[in-house]
């Protein structure tokens, strides 16, 4: 049985909740609050405060050292949804993922299982651990906007923050970062690419900022024009101390084997990711 969504913090731009099938107790959501809202430099920086907020209440109540990060362009889950969470909205969403040690049941398990065969986490569960995610979303929300390398404010009457710009010196003169496009060491599918900032080793998360998030959509973007791609299903495993990686995997209606299926089944991936 499924949930309604469940709020738990709402910024400028993006929220962040329940989905309606937590698979998972460190199973979040970041959701746009309103579709119409360009991914521009202030909706960025709402999402990374929003993602680095998540990822601190997430180890603050559940004691969770990694995320992992689900997300669909251009796609929807078909069928089985084999490896992907169920579609929430066509809103734009992305999947957070909590792990921690001791977990009973991981997030692999219930996705390697067809949608209609995974088992929800118990709403009573969930309950015990939203009222602490709330505090400490919230808490955790104050201290990286106080923190943060760049600054944005709200445009008048308009809710939402648009105007965004580093706090300290950009080396990039405001172009975007550069973004590399590799292939992966495992492949899975024809359409598997790995993207990476060029910039960033090491504590990548950390290191993150708006541009970076802005070139990597670019990116993906392009992606969806290869022949025989209609959208993609991407996946970005926690990097600890080394480099950030979006795995991107080209989606079509009338693909014969899903690339999702085969990327979870990778040893490196179903031992170290989900």
């Amino acid at each position: 049985m499924s949930l309604s969504r469940r709020l738990l913090y709402a910024s400028e731009i993006w929220e962040v909740a329940r989905p309606r099938t937590a698979l998972t107790a460190g199973h979040l959501i970041i959701r746009l609050s309103n579709p119409a809202v360009a991914f521009d430099p202030g909706s960025a920086a709402d999402w990374l405060l929003c993602h680095d907020a998540a990822r601190q209440a997430l180890a603050d109540v559940l004691g969770a050292t990694r995320c992992t990060v689900l997300f669909a362009h251009q796609w929807h889950p078909l069928g089985a949804a084999i490896g992907e969470p169920e579609v929430e909205s066509s809103t734009p969403t992305f999947h957070l993922f909590g792990r921690w040690d001791g977990e009973t049941v991981t997030p692999g398990e219930q996705l390697l299982l067809p949608a209609q065969r995974r088992v929800p986490v118990a709403p009573e569960e969930l309950v015990n651990f939203d009222d602490g995610l709330r505090a400490a979303l919230r808490r955790a929300a104050v201290e990286r906007a106080a923190g943060a390398r760049w600054q944005f404010e709200a445009m008048p009457g308009s809710g939402t923050a648009a105007n965004c710009h580093l706090a300290e010196p950009d080396p990039l003169g405001g172009a975007l970062p550069e973004i590399l496009m590799k292939a992966p060491e495992a492949k899975a599918g024809r359409h598997h690419t790995v993207l990476c900032p060029a910039s960033l080793s090491e504590a990548s998360y950390h290191a993150l900022t708006p541009g970076h998030l802005l070139a990597l959509a670019a990116a993906v973007q392009e992606l969806t024009d290869c022949p025989g791609v209609t959208g993609l299903s991407c996946v970005v495993p926690d990097p600890g101390a080394g480099p950030l990686e979006v795995h991107a995997l080209g989606r079509s209606a009338g693909e014969s084997v899903n690339p999702l299926q085969e990327f979870l089944s990778i040893p490196k991936v179903s031992q170290a990711l989900l």
